[in-house]
């Protein structure tokens, strides 16, 4: 009975002990999610007790990238200390401890704390590699079963991975609960792992890390030049190898070898578990990297400078890939592009043979021993260092047995790290991963996906290589949209309509789609969702299509576009069905104006919104400066005022300045989102939850937003109020003459023309306003320019 009564549990509250790096962070994405938070650490010794975690909260404030998805979340967080609130601990329904990595300093303070913690609270420690069985041991007998490891990835908000470790104690259903509340209400992605030396990430990126230094050495290599070998060049991310070092920090990364040396000392590849002599160095110095300013790389003015063993000095970066190297990390065919690797004499290319080839030996022999099955091994080093496929994936696209023969061969010849065998179990398979499951090597079976409710939630999960993706059928289609749907209760209901165009740039083809998608939902459904599978929801009007157009002067045939335009944003906001914004990544230009006119969006948290059409010397021309025109005379009928300025204010700097927002939740202090559009934690549960609230919105008998007729502007004087701002900016040589020109274009369009303060007018006199600025704005060489340049260079022009 306790199984399902714990899937229900509440984490109403959560207490932090430990306000350092890690800790104030933990707490800041609780307070992200809306979950109220109790930030612990010691009472100062003098002045306000209370000061140790009041500069942690302060320093949050500084951090790049913020952890704070706005300002105001850290209202969640209270503050507390150890002498005086740990009867505070009482209220609170999961306790996360996130210390310094000291047994002893922890087991003291389970000591201290747990008399004060509720029966039924879960306590977790944020550790990235200690035993979880031996911190258990540091537990009254009465608080094991609620016990377990909870590993976040730094920066919290940021990184996807959390490990959760089981003690031999835990309760089977606590983790159930925990993991729900880790995917759904913090939107991470858990991999459930063993209690083995620093998990199931650490434990394979470290040595990936060492295997680099250890062939960097050998072959000779360049820190920078491994670095532009380990990026994107092989699908990892930009800091790649030494990078990475430097923004953990040397310091915390010896810590975690320092582990692997200590609690594996039986390993085959143990001889490798040491701080190369230059890192050792470094750190014994205070150069710990990104923390302190120098590491591997140190910053000079501009210059990047990168440590060279051979001088022990820094020199100029400037490490690239060789042009023979780039031709075979250039080939499609993973097979081929493996073999051509361990093929070449030249030295990157037998690096990263040879790195290959040590960590898909080191994840074989090793799988048994660190993680449930292949599965956890590769979706561990997707969210947990970037990478793009992890080791099994990469080694069965290759071609698992061909791989599997050369690697026999290494083996054999003494070129391997270790010359620990292959299991057996490598021979007898095509590959870790199948439709059915990936490979436990400890059960020797294949291992289906966990069936937690909260995974049901993903209709579109990340998938392994052999997985199979869930099938669709298409209603229809057209060139640049595709009307599609589930086979399930609410796909008969909820359709969703997808942008086939690149970065789903939106050109006459999609606005055609859009209304044609929307008369067959009206026709044959009760609701609509807009959601893009992959990439984002849209960077917004598609330039290429209309650079043409616009080099051949037609301007005529331009305001016909715009029209479109602005009349599929009104069709969005006027369907006689819900119309819904699933939104993630990027929602930018008409993109973010299809999000502002739908009457929901549902958006996840890392979603980056903007009208940024002041980039390229333009307005918001596709419904926008009119939603936020209305939106000013609502909040103004309603205010003692009954001055839409209090609004437009703001949103004019928006526009002008071309933000973008720093989260779903900060897009809604911009005014882009409504208040009452929802923000999800987990990307890969917004398709879920939007179309949901489609059928929600259905079901209630909701009506269309009626065509608005009586919308009172602020006219003239509105302008030249904002007009006064832009010329204090032009003096101070803030903005350009054009950039002046846009932006009273802008100010125009939101405060209704140059008419009488306090007129009223409808939603299309809006419009028309917003669409004759545009294309005076398209008129002139400047815009013209920017656009051009922006699409030569893909970067903006300042002009």
């Amino acid at each position: 009975m306790s199984r399902p009564i714990l899937l229900q549990f509440r984490i109403r509250r959560v207490a932090v002990l430990g306000a350092g790096v890690m800790g104030a962070q933990i707490a800041a994405h609780c307070a992200n999610a809306n979950v109220s938070v109790v930030l612990f650490d010691l009472a100062a010794k003098e002045g306000d007790p209370d000061a140790i975690v009041r500069r942690a909260l302060d320093g949050l404030k500084k951090l790049e990238p913020a952890p704070l998805a706005t300002a105001d979340r850290l209202a969640l967080i209270e503050v507390a200390n150890y002498d005086r609130d740990l009867a505070r601990l009482g209220e609170c329904d999961l306790v996360i401890e996130a210390i310094a990595e000291r047994m002893d300093w922890k087991h003291g303070l389970y000591a201290k704390v747990a008399p004060h913690l509720r029966a039924d609270a879960i306590f977790a420690s944020n550790t990235s590699g200690l035993s979880i069985n031996a911190l258990a041991d540091g537990c009254p007998d009465s608080l094991r079963s609620r016990f377990c490891g909870v590993h976040f990835f730094n920066p919290p908000r940021y990184m996807s991975l959390v490990e959760l470790i089981p003690s031999h104690s835990t309760d089977a259903a606590l983790l159930d609960a925990l993991e729900t509340f880790l995917t759904t209400t913090l939107g991470k992605s858990v991999v459930r792992a063993l209690d083995t030396p620093n998990f199931v990430a650490n434990r394979v990126g470290v040595f990936s890390m060492l295997a680099a230094m250890h062939h960097t050495e050998r072959l000779g290599l360049g820190f920078d030049e491994v670095d532009a070998l380990t990026g994107p060049a092989i699908g990892r991310p930009k800091s790649a190898t030494y990078r990475t070092a430097d923004v953990v920090g040397l310091d915390t990364l010896l810590h975690v070898v320092k582990t692997m040396t200590d609690k594996l000392p039986a390993d085959p590849w143990q001889r490798y578990y040491r701080a190369p002599v230059w890192l050792a160095a470094l750190v014994d110095k205070g150069a710990l990297g990104q923390k302190t300013k120098a590491g591997v790389y140190r910053k000079d003015g501009r210059q990047i400078k990168v440590l060279d063993l051979a001088t022990q000095d820094y020199r100029d970066s400037a490490g690239a890939v060789a042009e023979e190297v780039q031709a075979i990390l250039a080939e499609r065919d993973p097979q081929m592009k493996l073999a051509a690797l361990r093929a070449s004499v030249h030295p990157q290319a037998q690096f990263l043979w040879a790195l290959f080839r040590d960590v898909f030996h080191y994840v074989a022999v090793h799988l048994g021993d660190i993680a449930h099955c292949a599965r956890d091994v590769d979706f561990a080093m997707r969210w947990g260092f970037g990478w793009q496929t992890g080791p099994f994936e990469t080694w069965q696209a290759a071609g698992w047995q061909q791989v599997a023969g050369w690697l026999r061969e290494d083996i054999a010849a003494g070129r391997t790290m270790s010359d620990a065998p292959l299991p057996a179990w490598v021979f007898e398979r095509h590959g870790a991963h199948e439709a059915a499951g990936s490979w436990s090597a400890s059960a020797a079976a294949l291992q289906p996906r966990a069936a937690l409710p909260a995974h049901a939630r993903q209709l579109f999960p990340e998938l392994v290589l052999g997985e199979t993706p869930r099938a669709t059928h298409t209603i229809w289609e057209g060139d640049e949209v595709r009307l599609w749907t589930l086979d399930d209760a609410d796909g008969a209901r909820a359709p969703v309509l997808s942008f086939k165009s690149r970065m789903s740039a939106i050109g006459p083809k999609v606005l055609e789609g859009v209304r044609e998608a929307i008369a067959r939902a009206e026709r044959d459904f009760d609701a609509l969702v807009i959601w893009q599978p992959q990439g984002p929801f849209s960077v917004g009007a598609n330039l290429k299509q209309i650079r043409p157009v616009l080099e051949s002067g037609d301007f005529r045939a331009l305001d016909r576009v715009i029209n479109d335009f602005q009349q599929a944003s009104q069709a969005i906001k006027h369907a006689q069905v819900p119309v819904i914004a699933a939104v993630q990544n990027m929602a930018l230009g008409g993109g973010c104006e299809f999000v502002m006119h739908s009457p929901r969006a549902v958006v996840a948290l890392e979603s980056y919104i903007g009208l940024v059409e002041a980039g390229v010397g333009l307005i918001p021309a596709g419904g926008g400066c009119k939603e936020f025109a209305l939106r000013a005379s609502r909040a103004a009928e309603s205010s003692a005022t009954k001055d839409p300025m209090n609004f437009l204010q703001s949103v004019f700097q928006t526009i002008a300045m071309a933000n973008v927002s720093k989260s779903a939740r900060h897009a809604q202090e911009l005014g882009l989102l409504k208040p009452d559009d929802v923000v999800v934690m987990h990307a890969h549960e917004l398709l879920h939850v939007a179309r949901r609230n489609a059928i929600a919105m259905a079901d209630s008998a909701w009506r269309p937003a009626l065509q608005a007729s009586n919308i009172m502007v602020a006219g003239r004087s509105g302008i030249a109020t904002l007009e006064m701002m832009l010329v204090n900016m032009r003096e101070g040589g803030l903005i350009s003459a054009h950039d002046y020109r846009v932006a009273r274009a802008a100010a125009v369009a939101l405060c209704g023309g140059e008419i009488e303060t306090g007129s009223r007018v409808s939603e299309q006199w809006l419009l028309e306003v917003e669409r004759a600025q545009f294309i005076d704005l398209l008129k002139t060489p400047e815009t013209q320019a920017r656009i051009a340049h922006m699409m030569d260079t893909g970067k903006p022009l300042r002009n």
